[in-house]
């Protein structure tokens, strides 16, 4: 969802005060086309594009230090202003080591051909070492002698595990974070006191979401998600807020389907519509540069992800990539071979079922014209709007937002 997300949050951060992020780390691809500049977003706020807005790097994050200062550069190069003033970084975040990305290519390594397919950006390794307790939080940085002792047992512990494979230089980690400590404290907050401050004053706060819910660590098709709570629970525990607070819950959902990395897909296509889609659609990761496996729009995912997350209003993207398909079709059930009927879970837990099912697809006309840069919802094609108020009534949920290509402007709000 790399211009997806990014772009919306783009869109509402122009009235709000501050932006946050929750969970992940520079795992997330988010990228915003903004006055004919490409921005990319890692592990910042998409927020900061909007020059009144702060931002901030929540609790739940594994905050990986030489990315955080390269996107800062990167941004401050294509000419946006005083990002350095406008971002702040929770001092409980968890330290996404340069030890951590060594290790994450290894673990990968063990699992064969069952690798998770993971961005090798030490996400899982970062986030195993905090349920573990052994894990190194962005206070104790500044003691530079907690942080020693704890930055050598774990390349001792790693080493111990993985031998010669383990290609990694302690000292060299040791020597740049001498550097870091004297930079860090312009940035550190406490984002508890941060957040209760924003709150307290009814200013307008927008979380932007890093990777999408069938990611999620406890709803996604474990074991091939991330190492975080991608979902609305990921917020809460990621960020303090107070839920009573919460005005709208956004879904953002491509006029089709993609996965990027391992697991099952089951409305992937592998032949022509597939590759159409990936070309058209540009499907390739911002963050890793792979290539994303594409299909029809998987309303069963898109239901499953609505009764996790509870939207209040949807974002269909990416109208436009469907523009040339004579039919569409939409998954609207799954079926199970071995027994010739429908899987009647909301989203099947076992994956050998999820592997086997078949689509059960609902087949629309296209429309055959161009939607690229449409702003009103009546100039799109009848059929366009069809298929669009088919999804709003099968999940249920109002879709107040349309997007319409890549441009910060191709959006129509409805």
């Amino acid at each position: 969802m790399d211009d997806i997300k990014g772009k919306l949050t783009d869109i509402l951060a122009n009235d709000t005060q501050v932006c946050a992020r929750a969970a992940g780390g520079h795992n997330a691809g988010h990228s915003i086309v903004a006055n004919g500049v490409s921005y990319s977003f890692h592990l910042l706020p998409s927020g900061l594009i909007n020059p009144k807005c702060m931002n901030l790097i929540g609790s739940g994050v594994v905050f990986h230090v030489p990315t955080f200062f390269s996107e800062l550069a990167e941004l401050e190069a294509k000419g946006l202003e005083n990002v350095r003033d406008r971002i702040f970084v929770s001092d409980r975040v968890q330290i996404d080591l340069d030890l951590h990305i060594a290790v994450d290519g290894l673990e990968e390594i063990e699992l064969g051909e069952r690798k998770v397919g993971t961005t090798g950006r030490g996400i899982g390794p970062s986030y195993s070492t905090k349920a573990g307790r052994s894990g190194i939080r962005l206070a104790e940085v500044f003691d530079a002698e907690t942080f020693e002792r704890k930055l050598r047992q774990l390349a001792t512990g790693y080493s111990k595990r993985y031998g010669d494979l383990l290609k990694y230089d302690v000292e060299d980690e040791l020597a740049k974070f001498q550097k870091y400590r004297a930079e860090l404290p312009h940035f550190t907050v406490d984002a508890i006191a941060f957040i209760k401050s924003v709150q307290d004053k009814n200013s307008k706060l927008l979380i932007e979401g890093a990777n999408a819910l069938m990611l999620d660590i406890d709803y996604g098709t474990y074991p091939y998600v991330t190492s975080s709570n991608t979902g609305l629970g990921g917020i809460f525990t990621g960020l303090a807020i107070n839920p009573t607070k919460i005005k709208q819950i956004i879904g953002v959902v491509k006029a089709y389907t993609t996965r990027v990395g391992e697991g099952p897909f089951v409305t992937e296509d592998t032949e022509e519509v597939g590759t159409k889609l990936q070309e058209i659609g540009r499907e390739w990761g911002v963050s890793t540069g792979r290539k994303r496996r594409c299909g029809w729009l998987d309303l069963v995912v898109v239901k499953y992800s609505t009764a996790v997350n509870h939207y209040t209003a949807l974002n269909i993207t990416k109208l436009d990539v469907l523009d040339t398909f004579s039919t569409i079709k939409i998954a609207v059930g799954y079926n199970d071979p071995q027994t010739g009927k429908e899987i009647p879970s909301l989203f099947p837990a076992d994956l050998g079922l999820l592997g086997r099912a078949e689509a059960v697809y609902h087949e629309m006309p296209g429309w055959n014209v161009s939607t690229a840069g449409v702003k009103a919802y009546e100039d799109l094609p009848e059929q366009a709007r069809n298929y669009i108020e088919f999804i709003e009534k099968f999940i249920a949920v109002p879709v107040k937002w349309v997007g319409t290509g890549p441009s910060r402007d191709d959006m129509i709000s409805r």
